[in-house]
């Protein structure tokens, strides 16, 4: 699309915007009418610890979104001389689960709990057993009953309870609903049914029935839609709320806002069943939609929907790219010591290739990169570590091999309970994220790990706030078509990326360092213990 075109769309009020509250950065895209990104606007943040507990303080939620929306207004007005006053449809999405519980005025009863917090592991242990689910720490069904356990005041009080998205939304167009990927990571959904799950519903209510509450579990959950259904409109007090400003109009559109998983697999086309993706960075997941449930609950699997209600199997891991970039900060004060100039895109493509020159099985060198504590191999805490014996092939490419594969151990534990126990087929599998920044060599990585072919898309780069997009075109633009029928043939229109697939090598060489890696995690606990 031309500058003149993009201008055109965006002054006839028929672009569409998407906002994602991510955990570091709330992103706003603009996208025409082909769902072609044409402006885009951020806002830096970061979570605050208060009393023990991670949170955003609600006044920062709207101070970060007008800020980023104006950052928006501006780059229009740069890009194209024009501003902008209508918008064909709005999504918004935000990192999922957590509590955000309000009273009957919608006021906060307590400051926003986010996913990071782990306070939660009695309430997540019982409900896990109650339900015969895996209930993970960060669901906001765990962060309720642990409120309940201990008794806390303000639950009485609760009329509402949602996630971040589900709160934007609810307050831009007073409509309190969430989109099924967002909800169910409130508290499990069935995917027969795309709303929370009957039974354990009921099995929740009569747990906690002697406290004597005067709400029903229901009576406080937002209601369920999934994607392409009538989410509510932009209203006057909402436009004003993500531009003071007044030149942004109501009557707009919303889709049902949704979660950033749900968003991921959007912005890499992989909402169908036997697709997945996987998203590698700060920290790393994979989401696998599944042709039919699993046959028993793993504690390392969290089950989770796709905006259209499929059910979708992930493996969340707390780190991935955080100990590789310590490192690489390390050459680069050799670098620095030496007088060398230093370029880091540079220093990071060269040290990522040459890690194709190490040994399969990266000469017997392992990198723990628990920066944090990892809940799929049980460790409650983290501490760095690179072990190595003294007849190990000690070199630059084993080293920065056993790094990268040390980011995507934990995955590939996770997954080999879906692909090999459990013998879950995927046809598909897209990765996104700085790990796939250097071309082809994190693909690689992740093809021996799983032992599947994996595809990279340029447009994955866009990220969650081009997903969420995604999902409000849809609303407006699906003409009858699936979700996944949509994002095949309408965005992406057959484009599958660029794939790897892995080399018997290859996969044999991972399948060694894994098991040197799961013997050796005594090795990280006992670190953890001892430090």
């Amino acid at each position: 699309m031309t500058m003149m075109n993009a201008k055109e769309t965006i002054q006839a009020g028929k672009a569409i915007l998407g906002i994602e509250f991510g955990s570091t950065r709330i992103k706003a895209v603009l996208v025409d009418e082909q769902n072609k990104p044409i402006a885009q606007g951020d806002y830096e943040w970061e979570n605050q610890l208060v009393d023990g507990l991670w949170t955003y303080n609600i006044d920062e939620i709207w101070h970060g979104l007008q800020t980023c929306y104006a950052n928006l207004r501006k780059a229009v007005g740069q890009q194209y001389g024009c501003d902008i006053c209508q918008l064909a449809a709005i999504g918004f999405s935000a990192m999922m689960h957590g509590y955000m519980a309000f009273n009957e005025k919608a006021e906060i009863l307590v400051p926003f709990r986010t996913w990071r917090n782990t306070n939660t592991g009695k309430a997540a242990a019982e409900l896990s057993a109650l339900f015969n689910y895996n209930i993970p720490l960060r669901w906001s069904i765990s962060h309720l009953y642990q409120c309940i356990l201990e008794d806390a005041p303000h639950v009485k009080d609760i009329k509402y309870l949602t996630t971040l998205a589900g709160y934007v939304h609810w307050q831009l167009t007073g409509h309190f609903v969430l989109g099924v990927g967002d909800a169910s990571g409130m508290i499990p959904v069935d995917p027969e049914t795309k709303t929370y799950d009957a039974t354990m519903v009921d099995k929740f209510d009569k747990l906690v029935a002697p406290k004597g509450y005067s709400w029903h579990l229901l009576d406080i959950l937002p209601r369920v839609l999934v994607a392409g259904q009538d989410a509510g409109t932009l209203t006057a007090e909402g436009a004003k709320c993500i531009d003071p400003s007044g030149t942004l109009q109501a009557g707009c559109p919303l889709c049902p806002p949704e979660g950033d998983a749900g968003t991921g697999m959007v912005a890499t086309n992989a909402v169908k069943q036997r697709t997945g993706n996987v998203s590698a960075g700060t920290s790393s997941f994979s989401m696998i939609v599944l042709e039919k449930p699993l046959s028993k609950p793993y504690e390392k699997i969290d089950m989770v929907t796709t905006p259209d209600g499929s059910l979708v199997a992930m493996v969340h891991c707390n780190n991935c790219t955080s100990d590789i970039n310590a490192w690489v900060g390390l050459f680069k004060e050799y670098q620095q010591l030496l007088g060398v100039p230093i370029d880091m895109n540079e220093l990071y493509t060269r040290l990522f290739n040459k890690a194709l020159e190490g040994d399969a099985d990266c000469g017997g060198l392992i990198s723990y990169n628990y920066v944090s504590g990892e809940p799929v191999t049980g460790l409650a805490e983290g501490r760095p570590l690179f072990v190595r014996s003294a007849n190990d092939k000690f070199t630059l490419a084993n080293f920065m091999r056993a790094h990268l594969y040390g980011a995507i151990g934990v995955l590939k534990i996770g997954n080999d309970i879906l692909l090999k126990e459990e013998g879950v087929k995927v046809d598909r599998i897209t990765g996104h994220g700085g790990y796939f920044k250097t071309k082809g060599v994190g693909q690689r990585m992740l093809a021996a790990a799983l032992n599947s072919p994996i595809s990279v898309m340029e447009t994955a780069g866009e990220g969650g706030a081009w997903g969420i997009a995604l999902l409000a075109a849809y609303l407006i633009h699906n003409n009858g078509m699936t979700l996944a029928d949509y994002l095949e043939q309408v965005v992406f229109a057959g484009n599958t990326g660029v794939s790897i697939a892995p080399t018997a090598d290859d996969v044999e060489g991972f399948n060694r360092y894994i098991e040197r890696y799961s013997r050796g995690l005594a090795i990280e606990q006992s670190a953890v213990d001892n430090k």
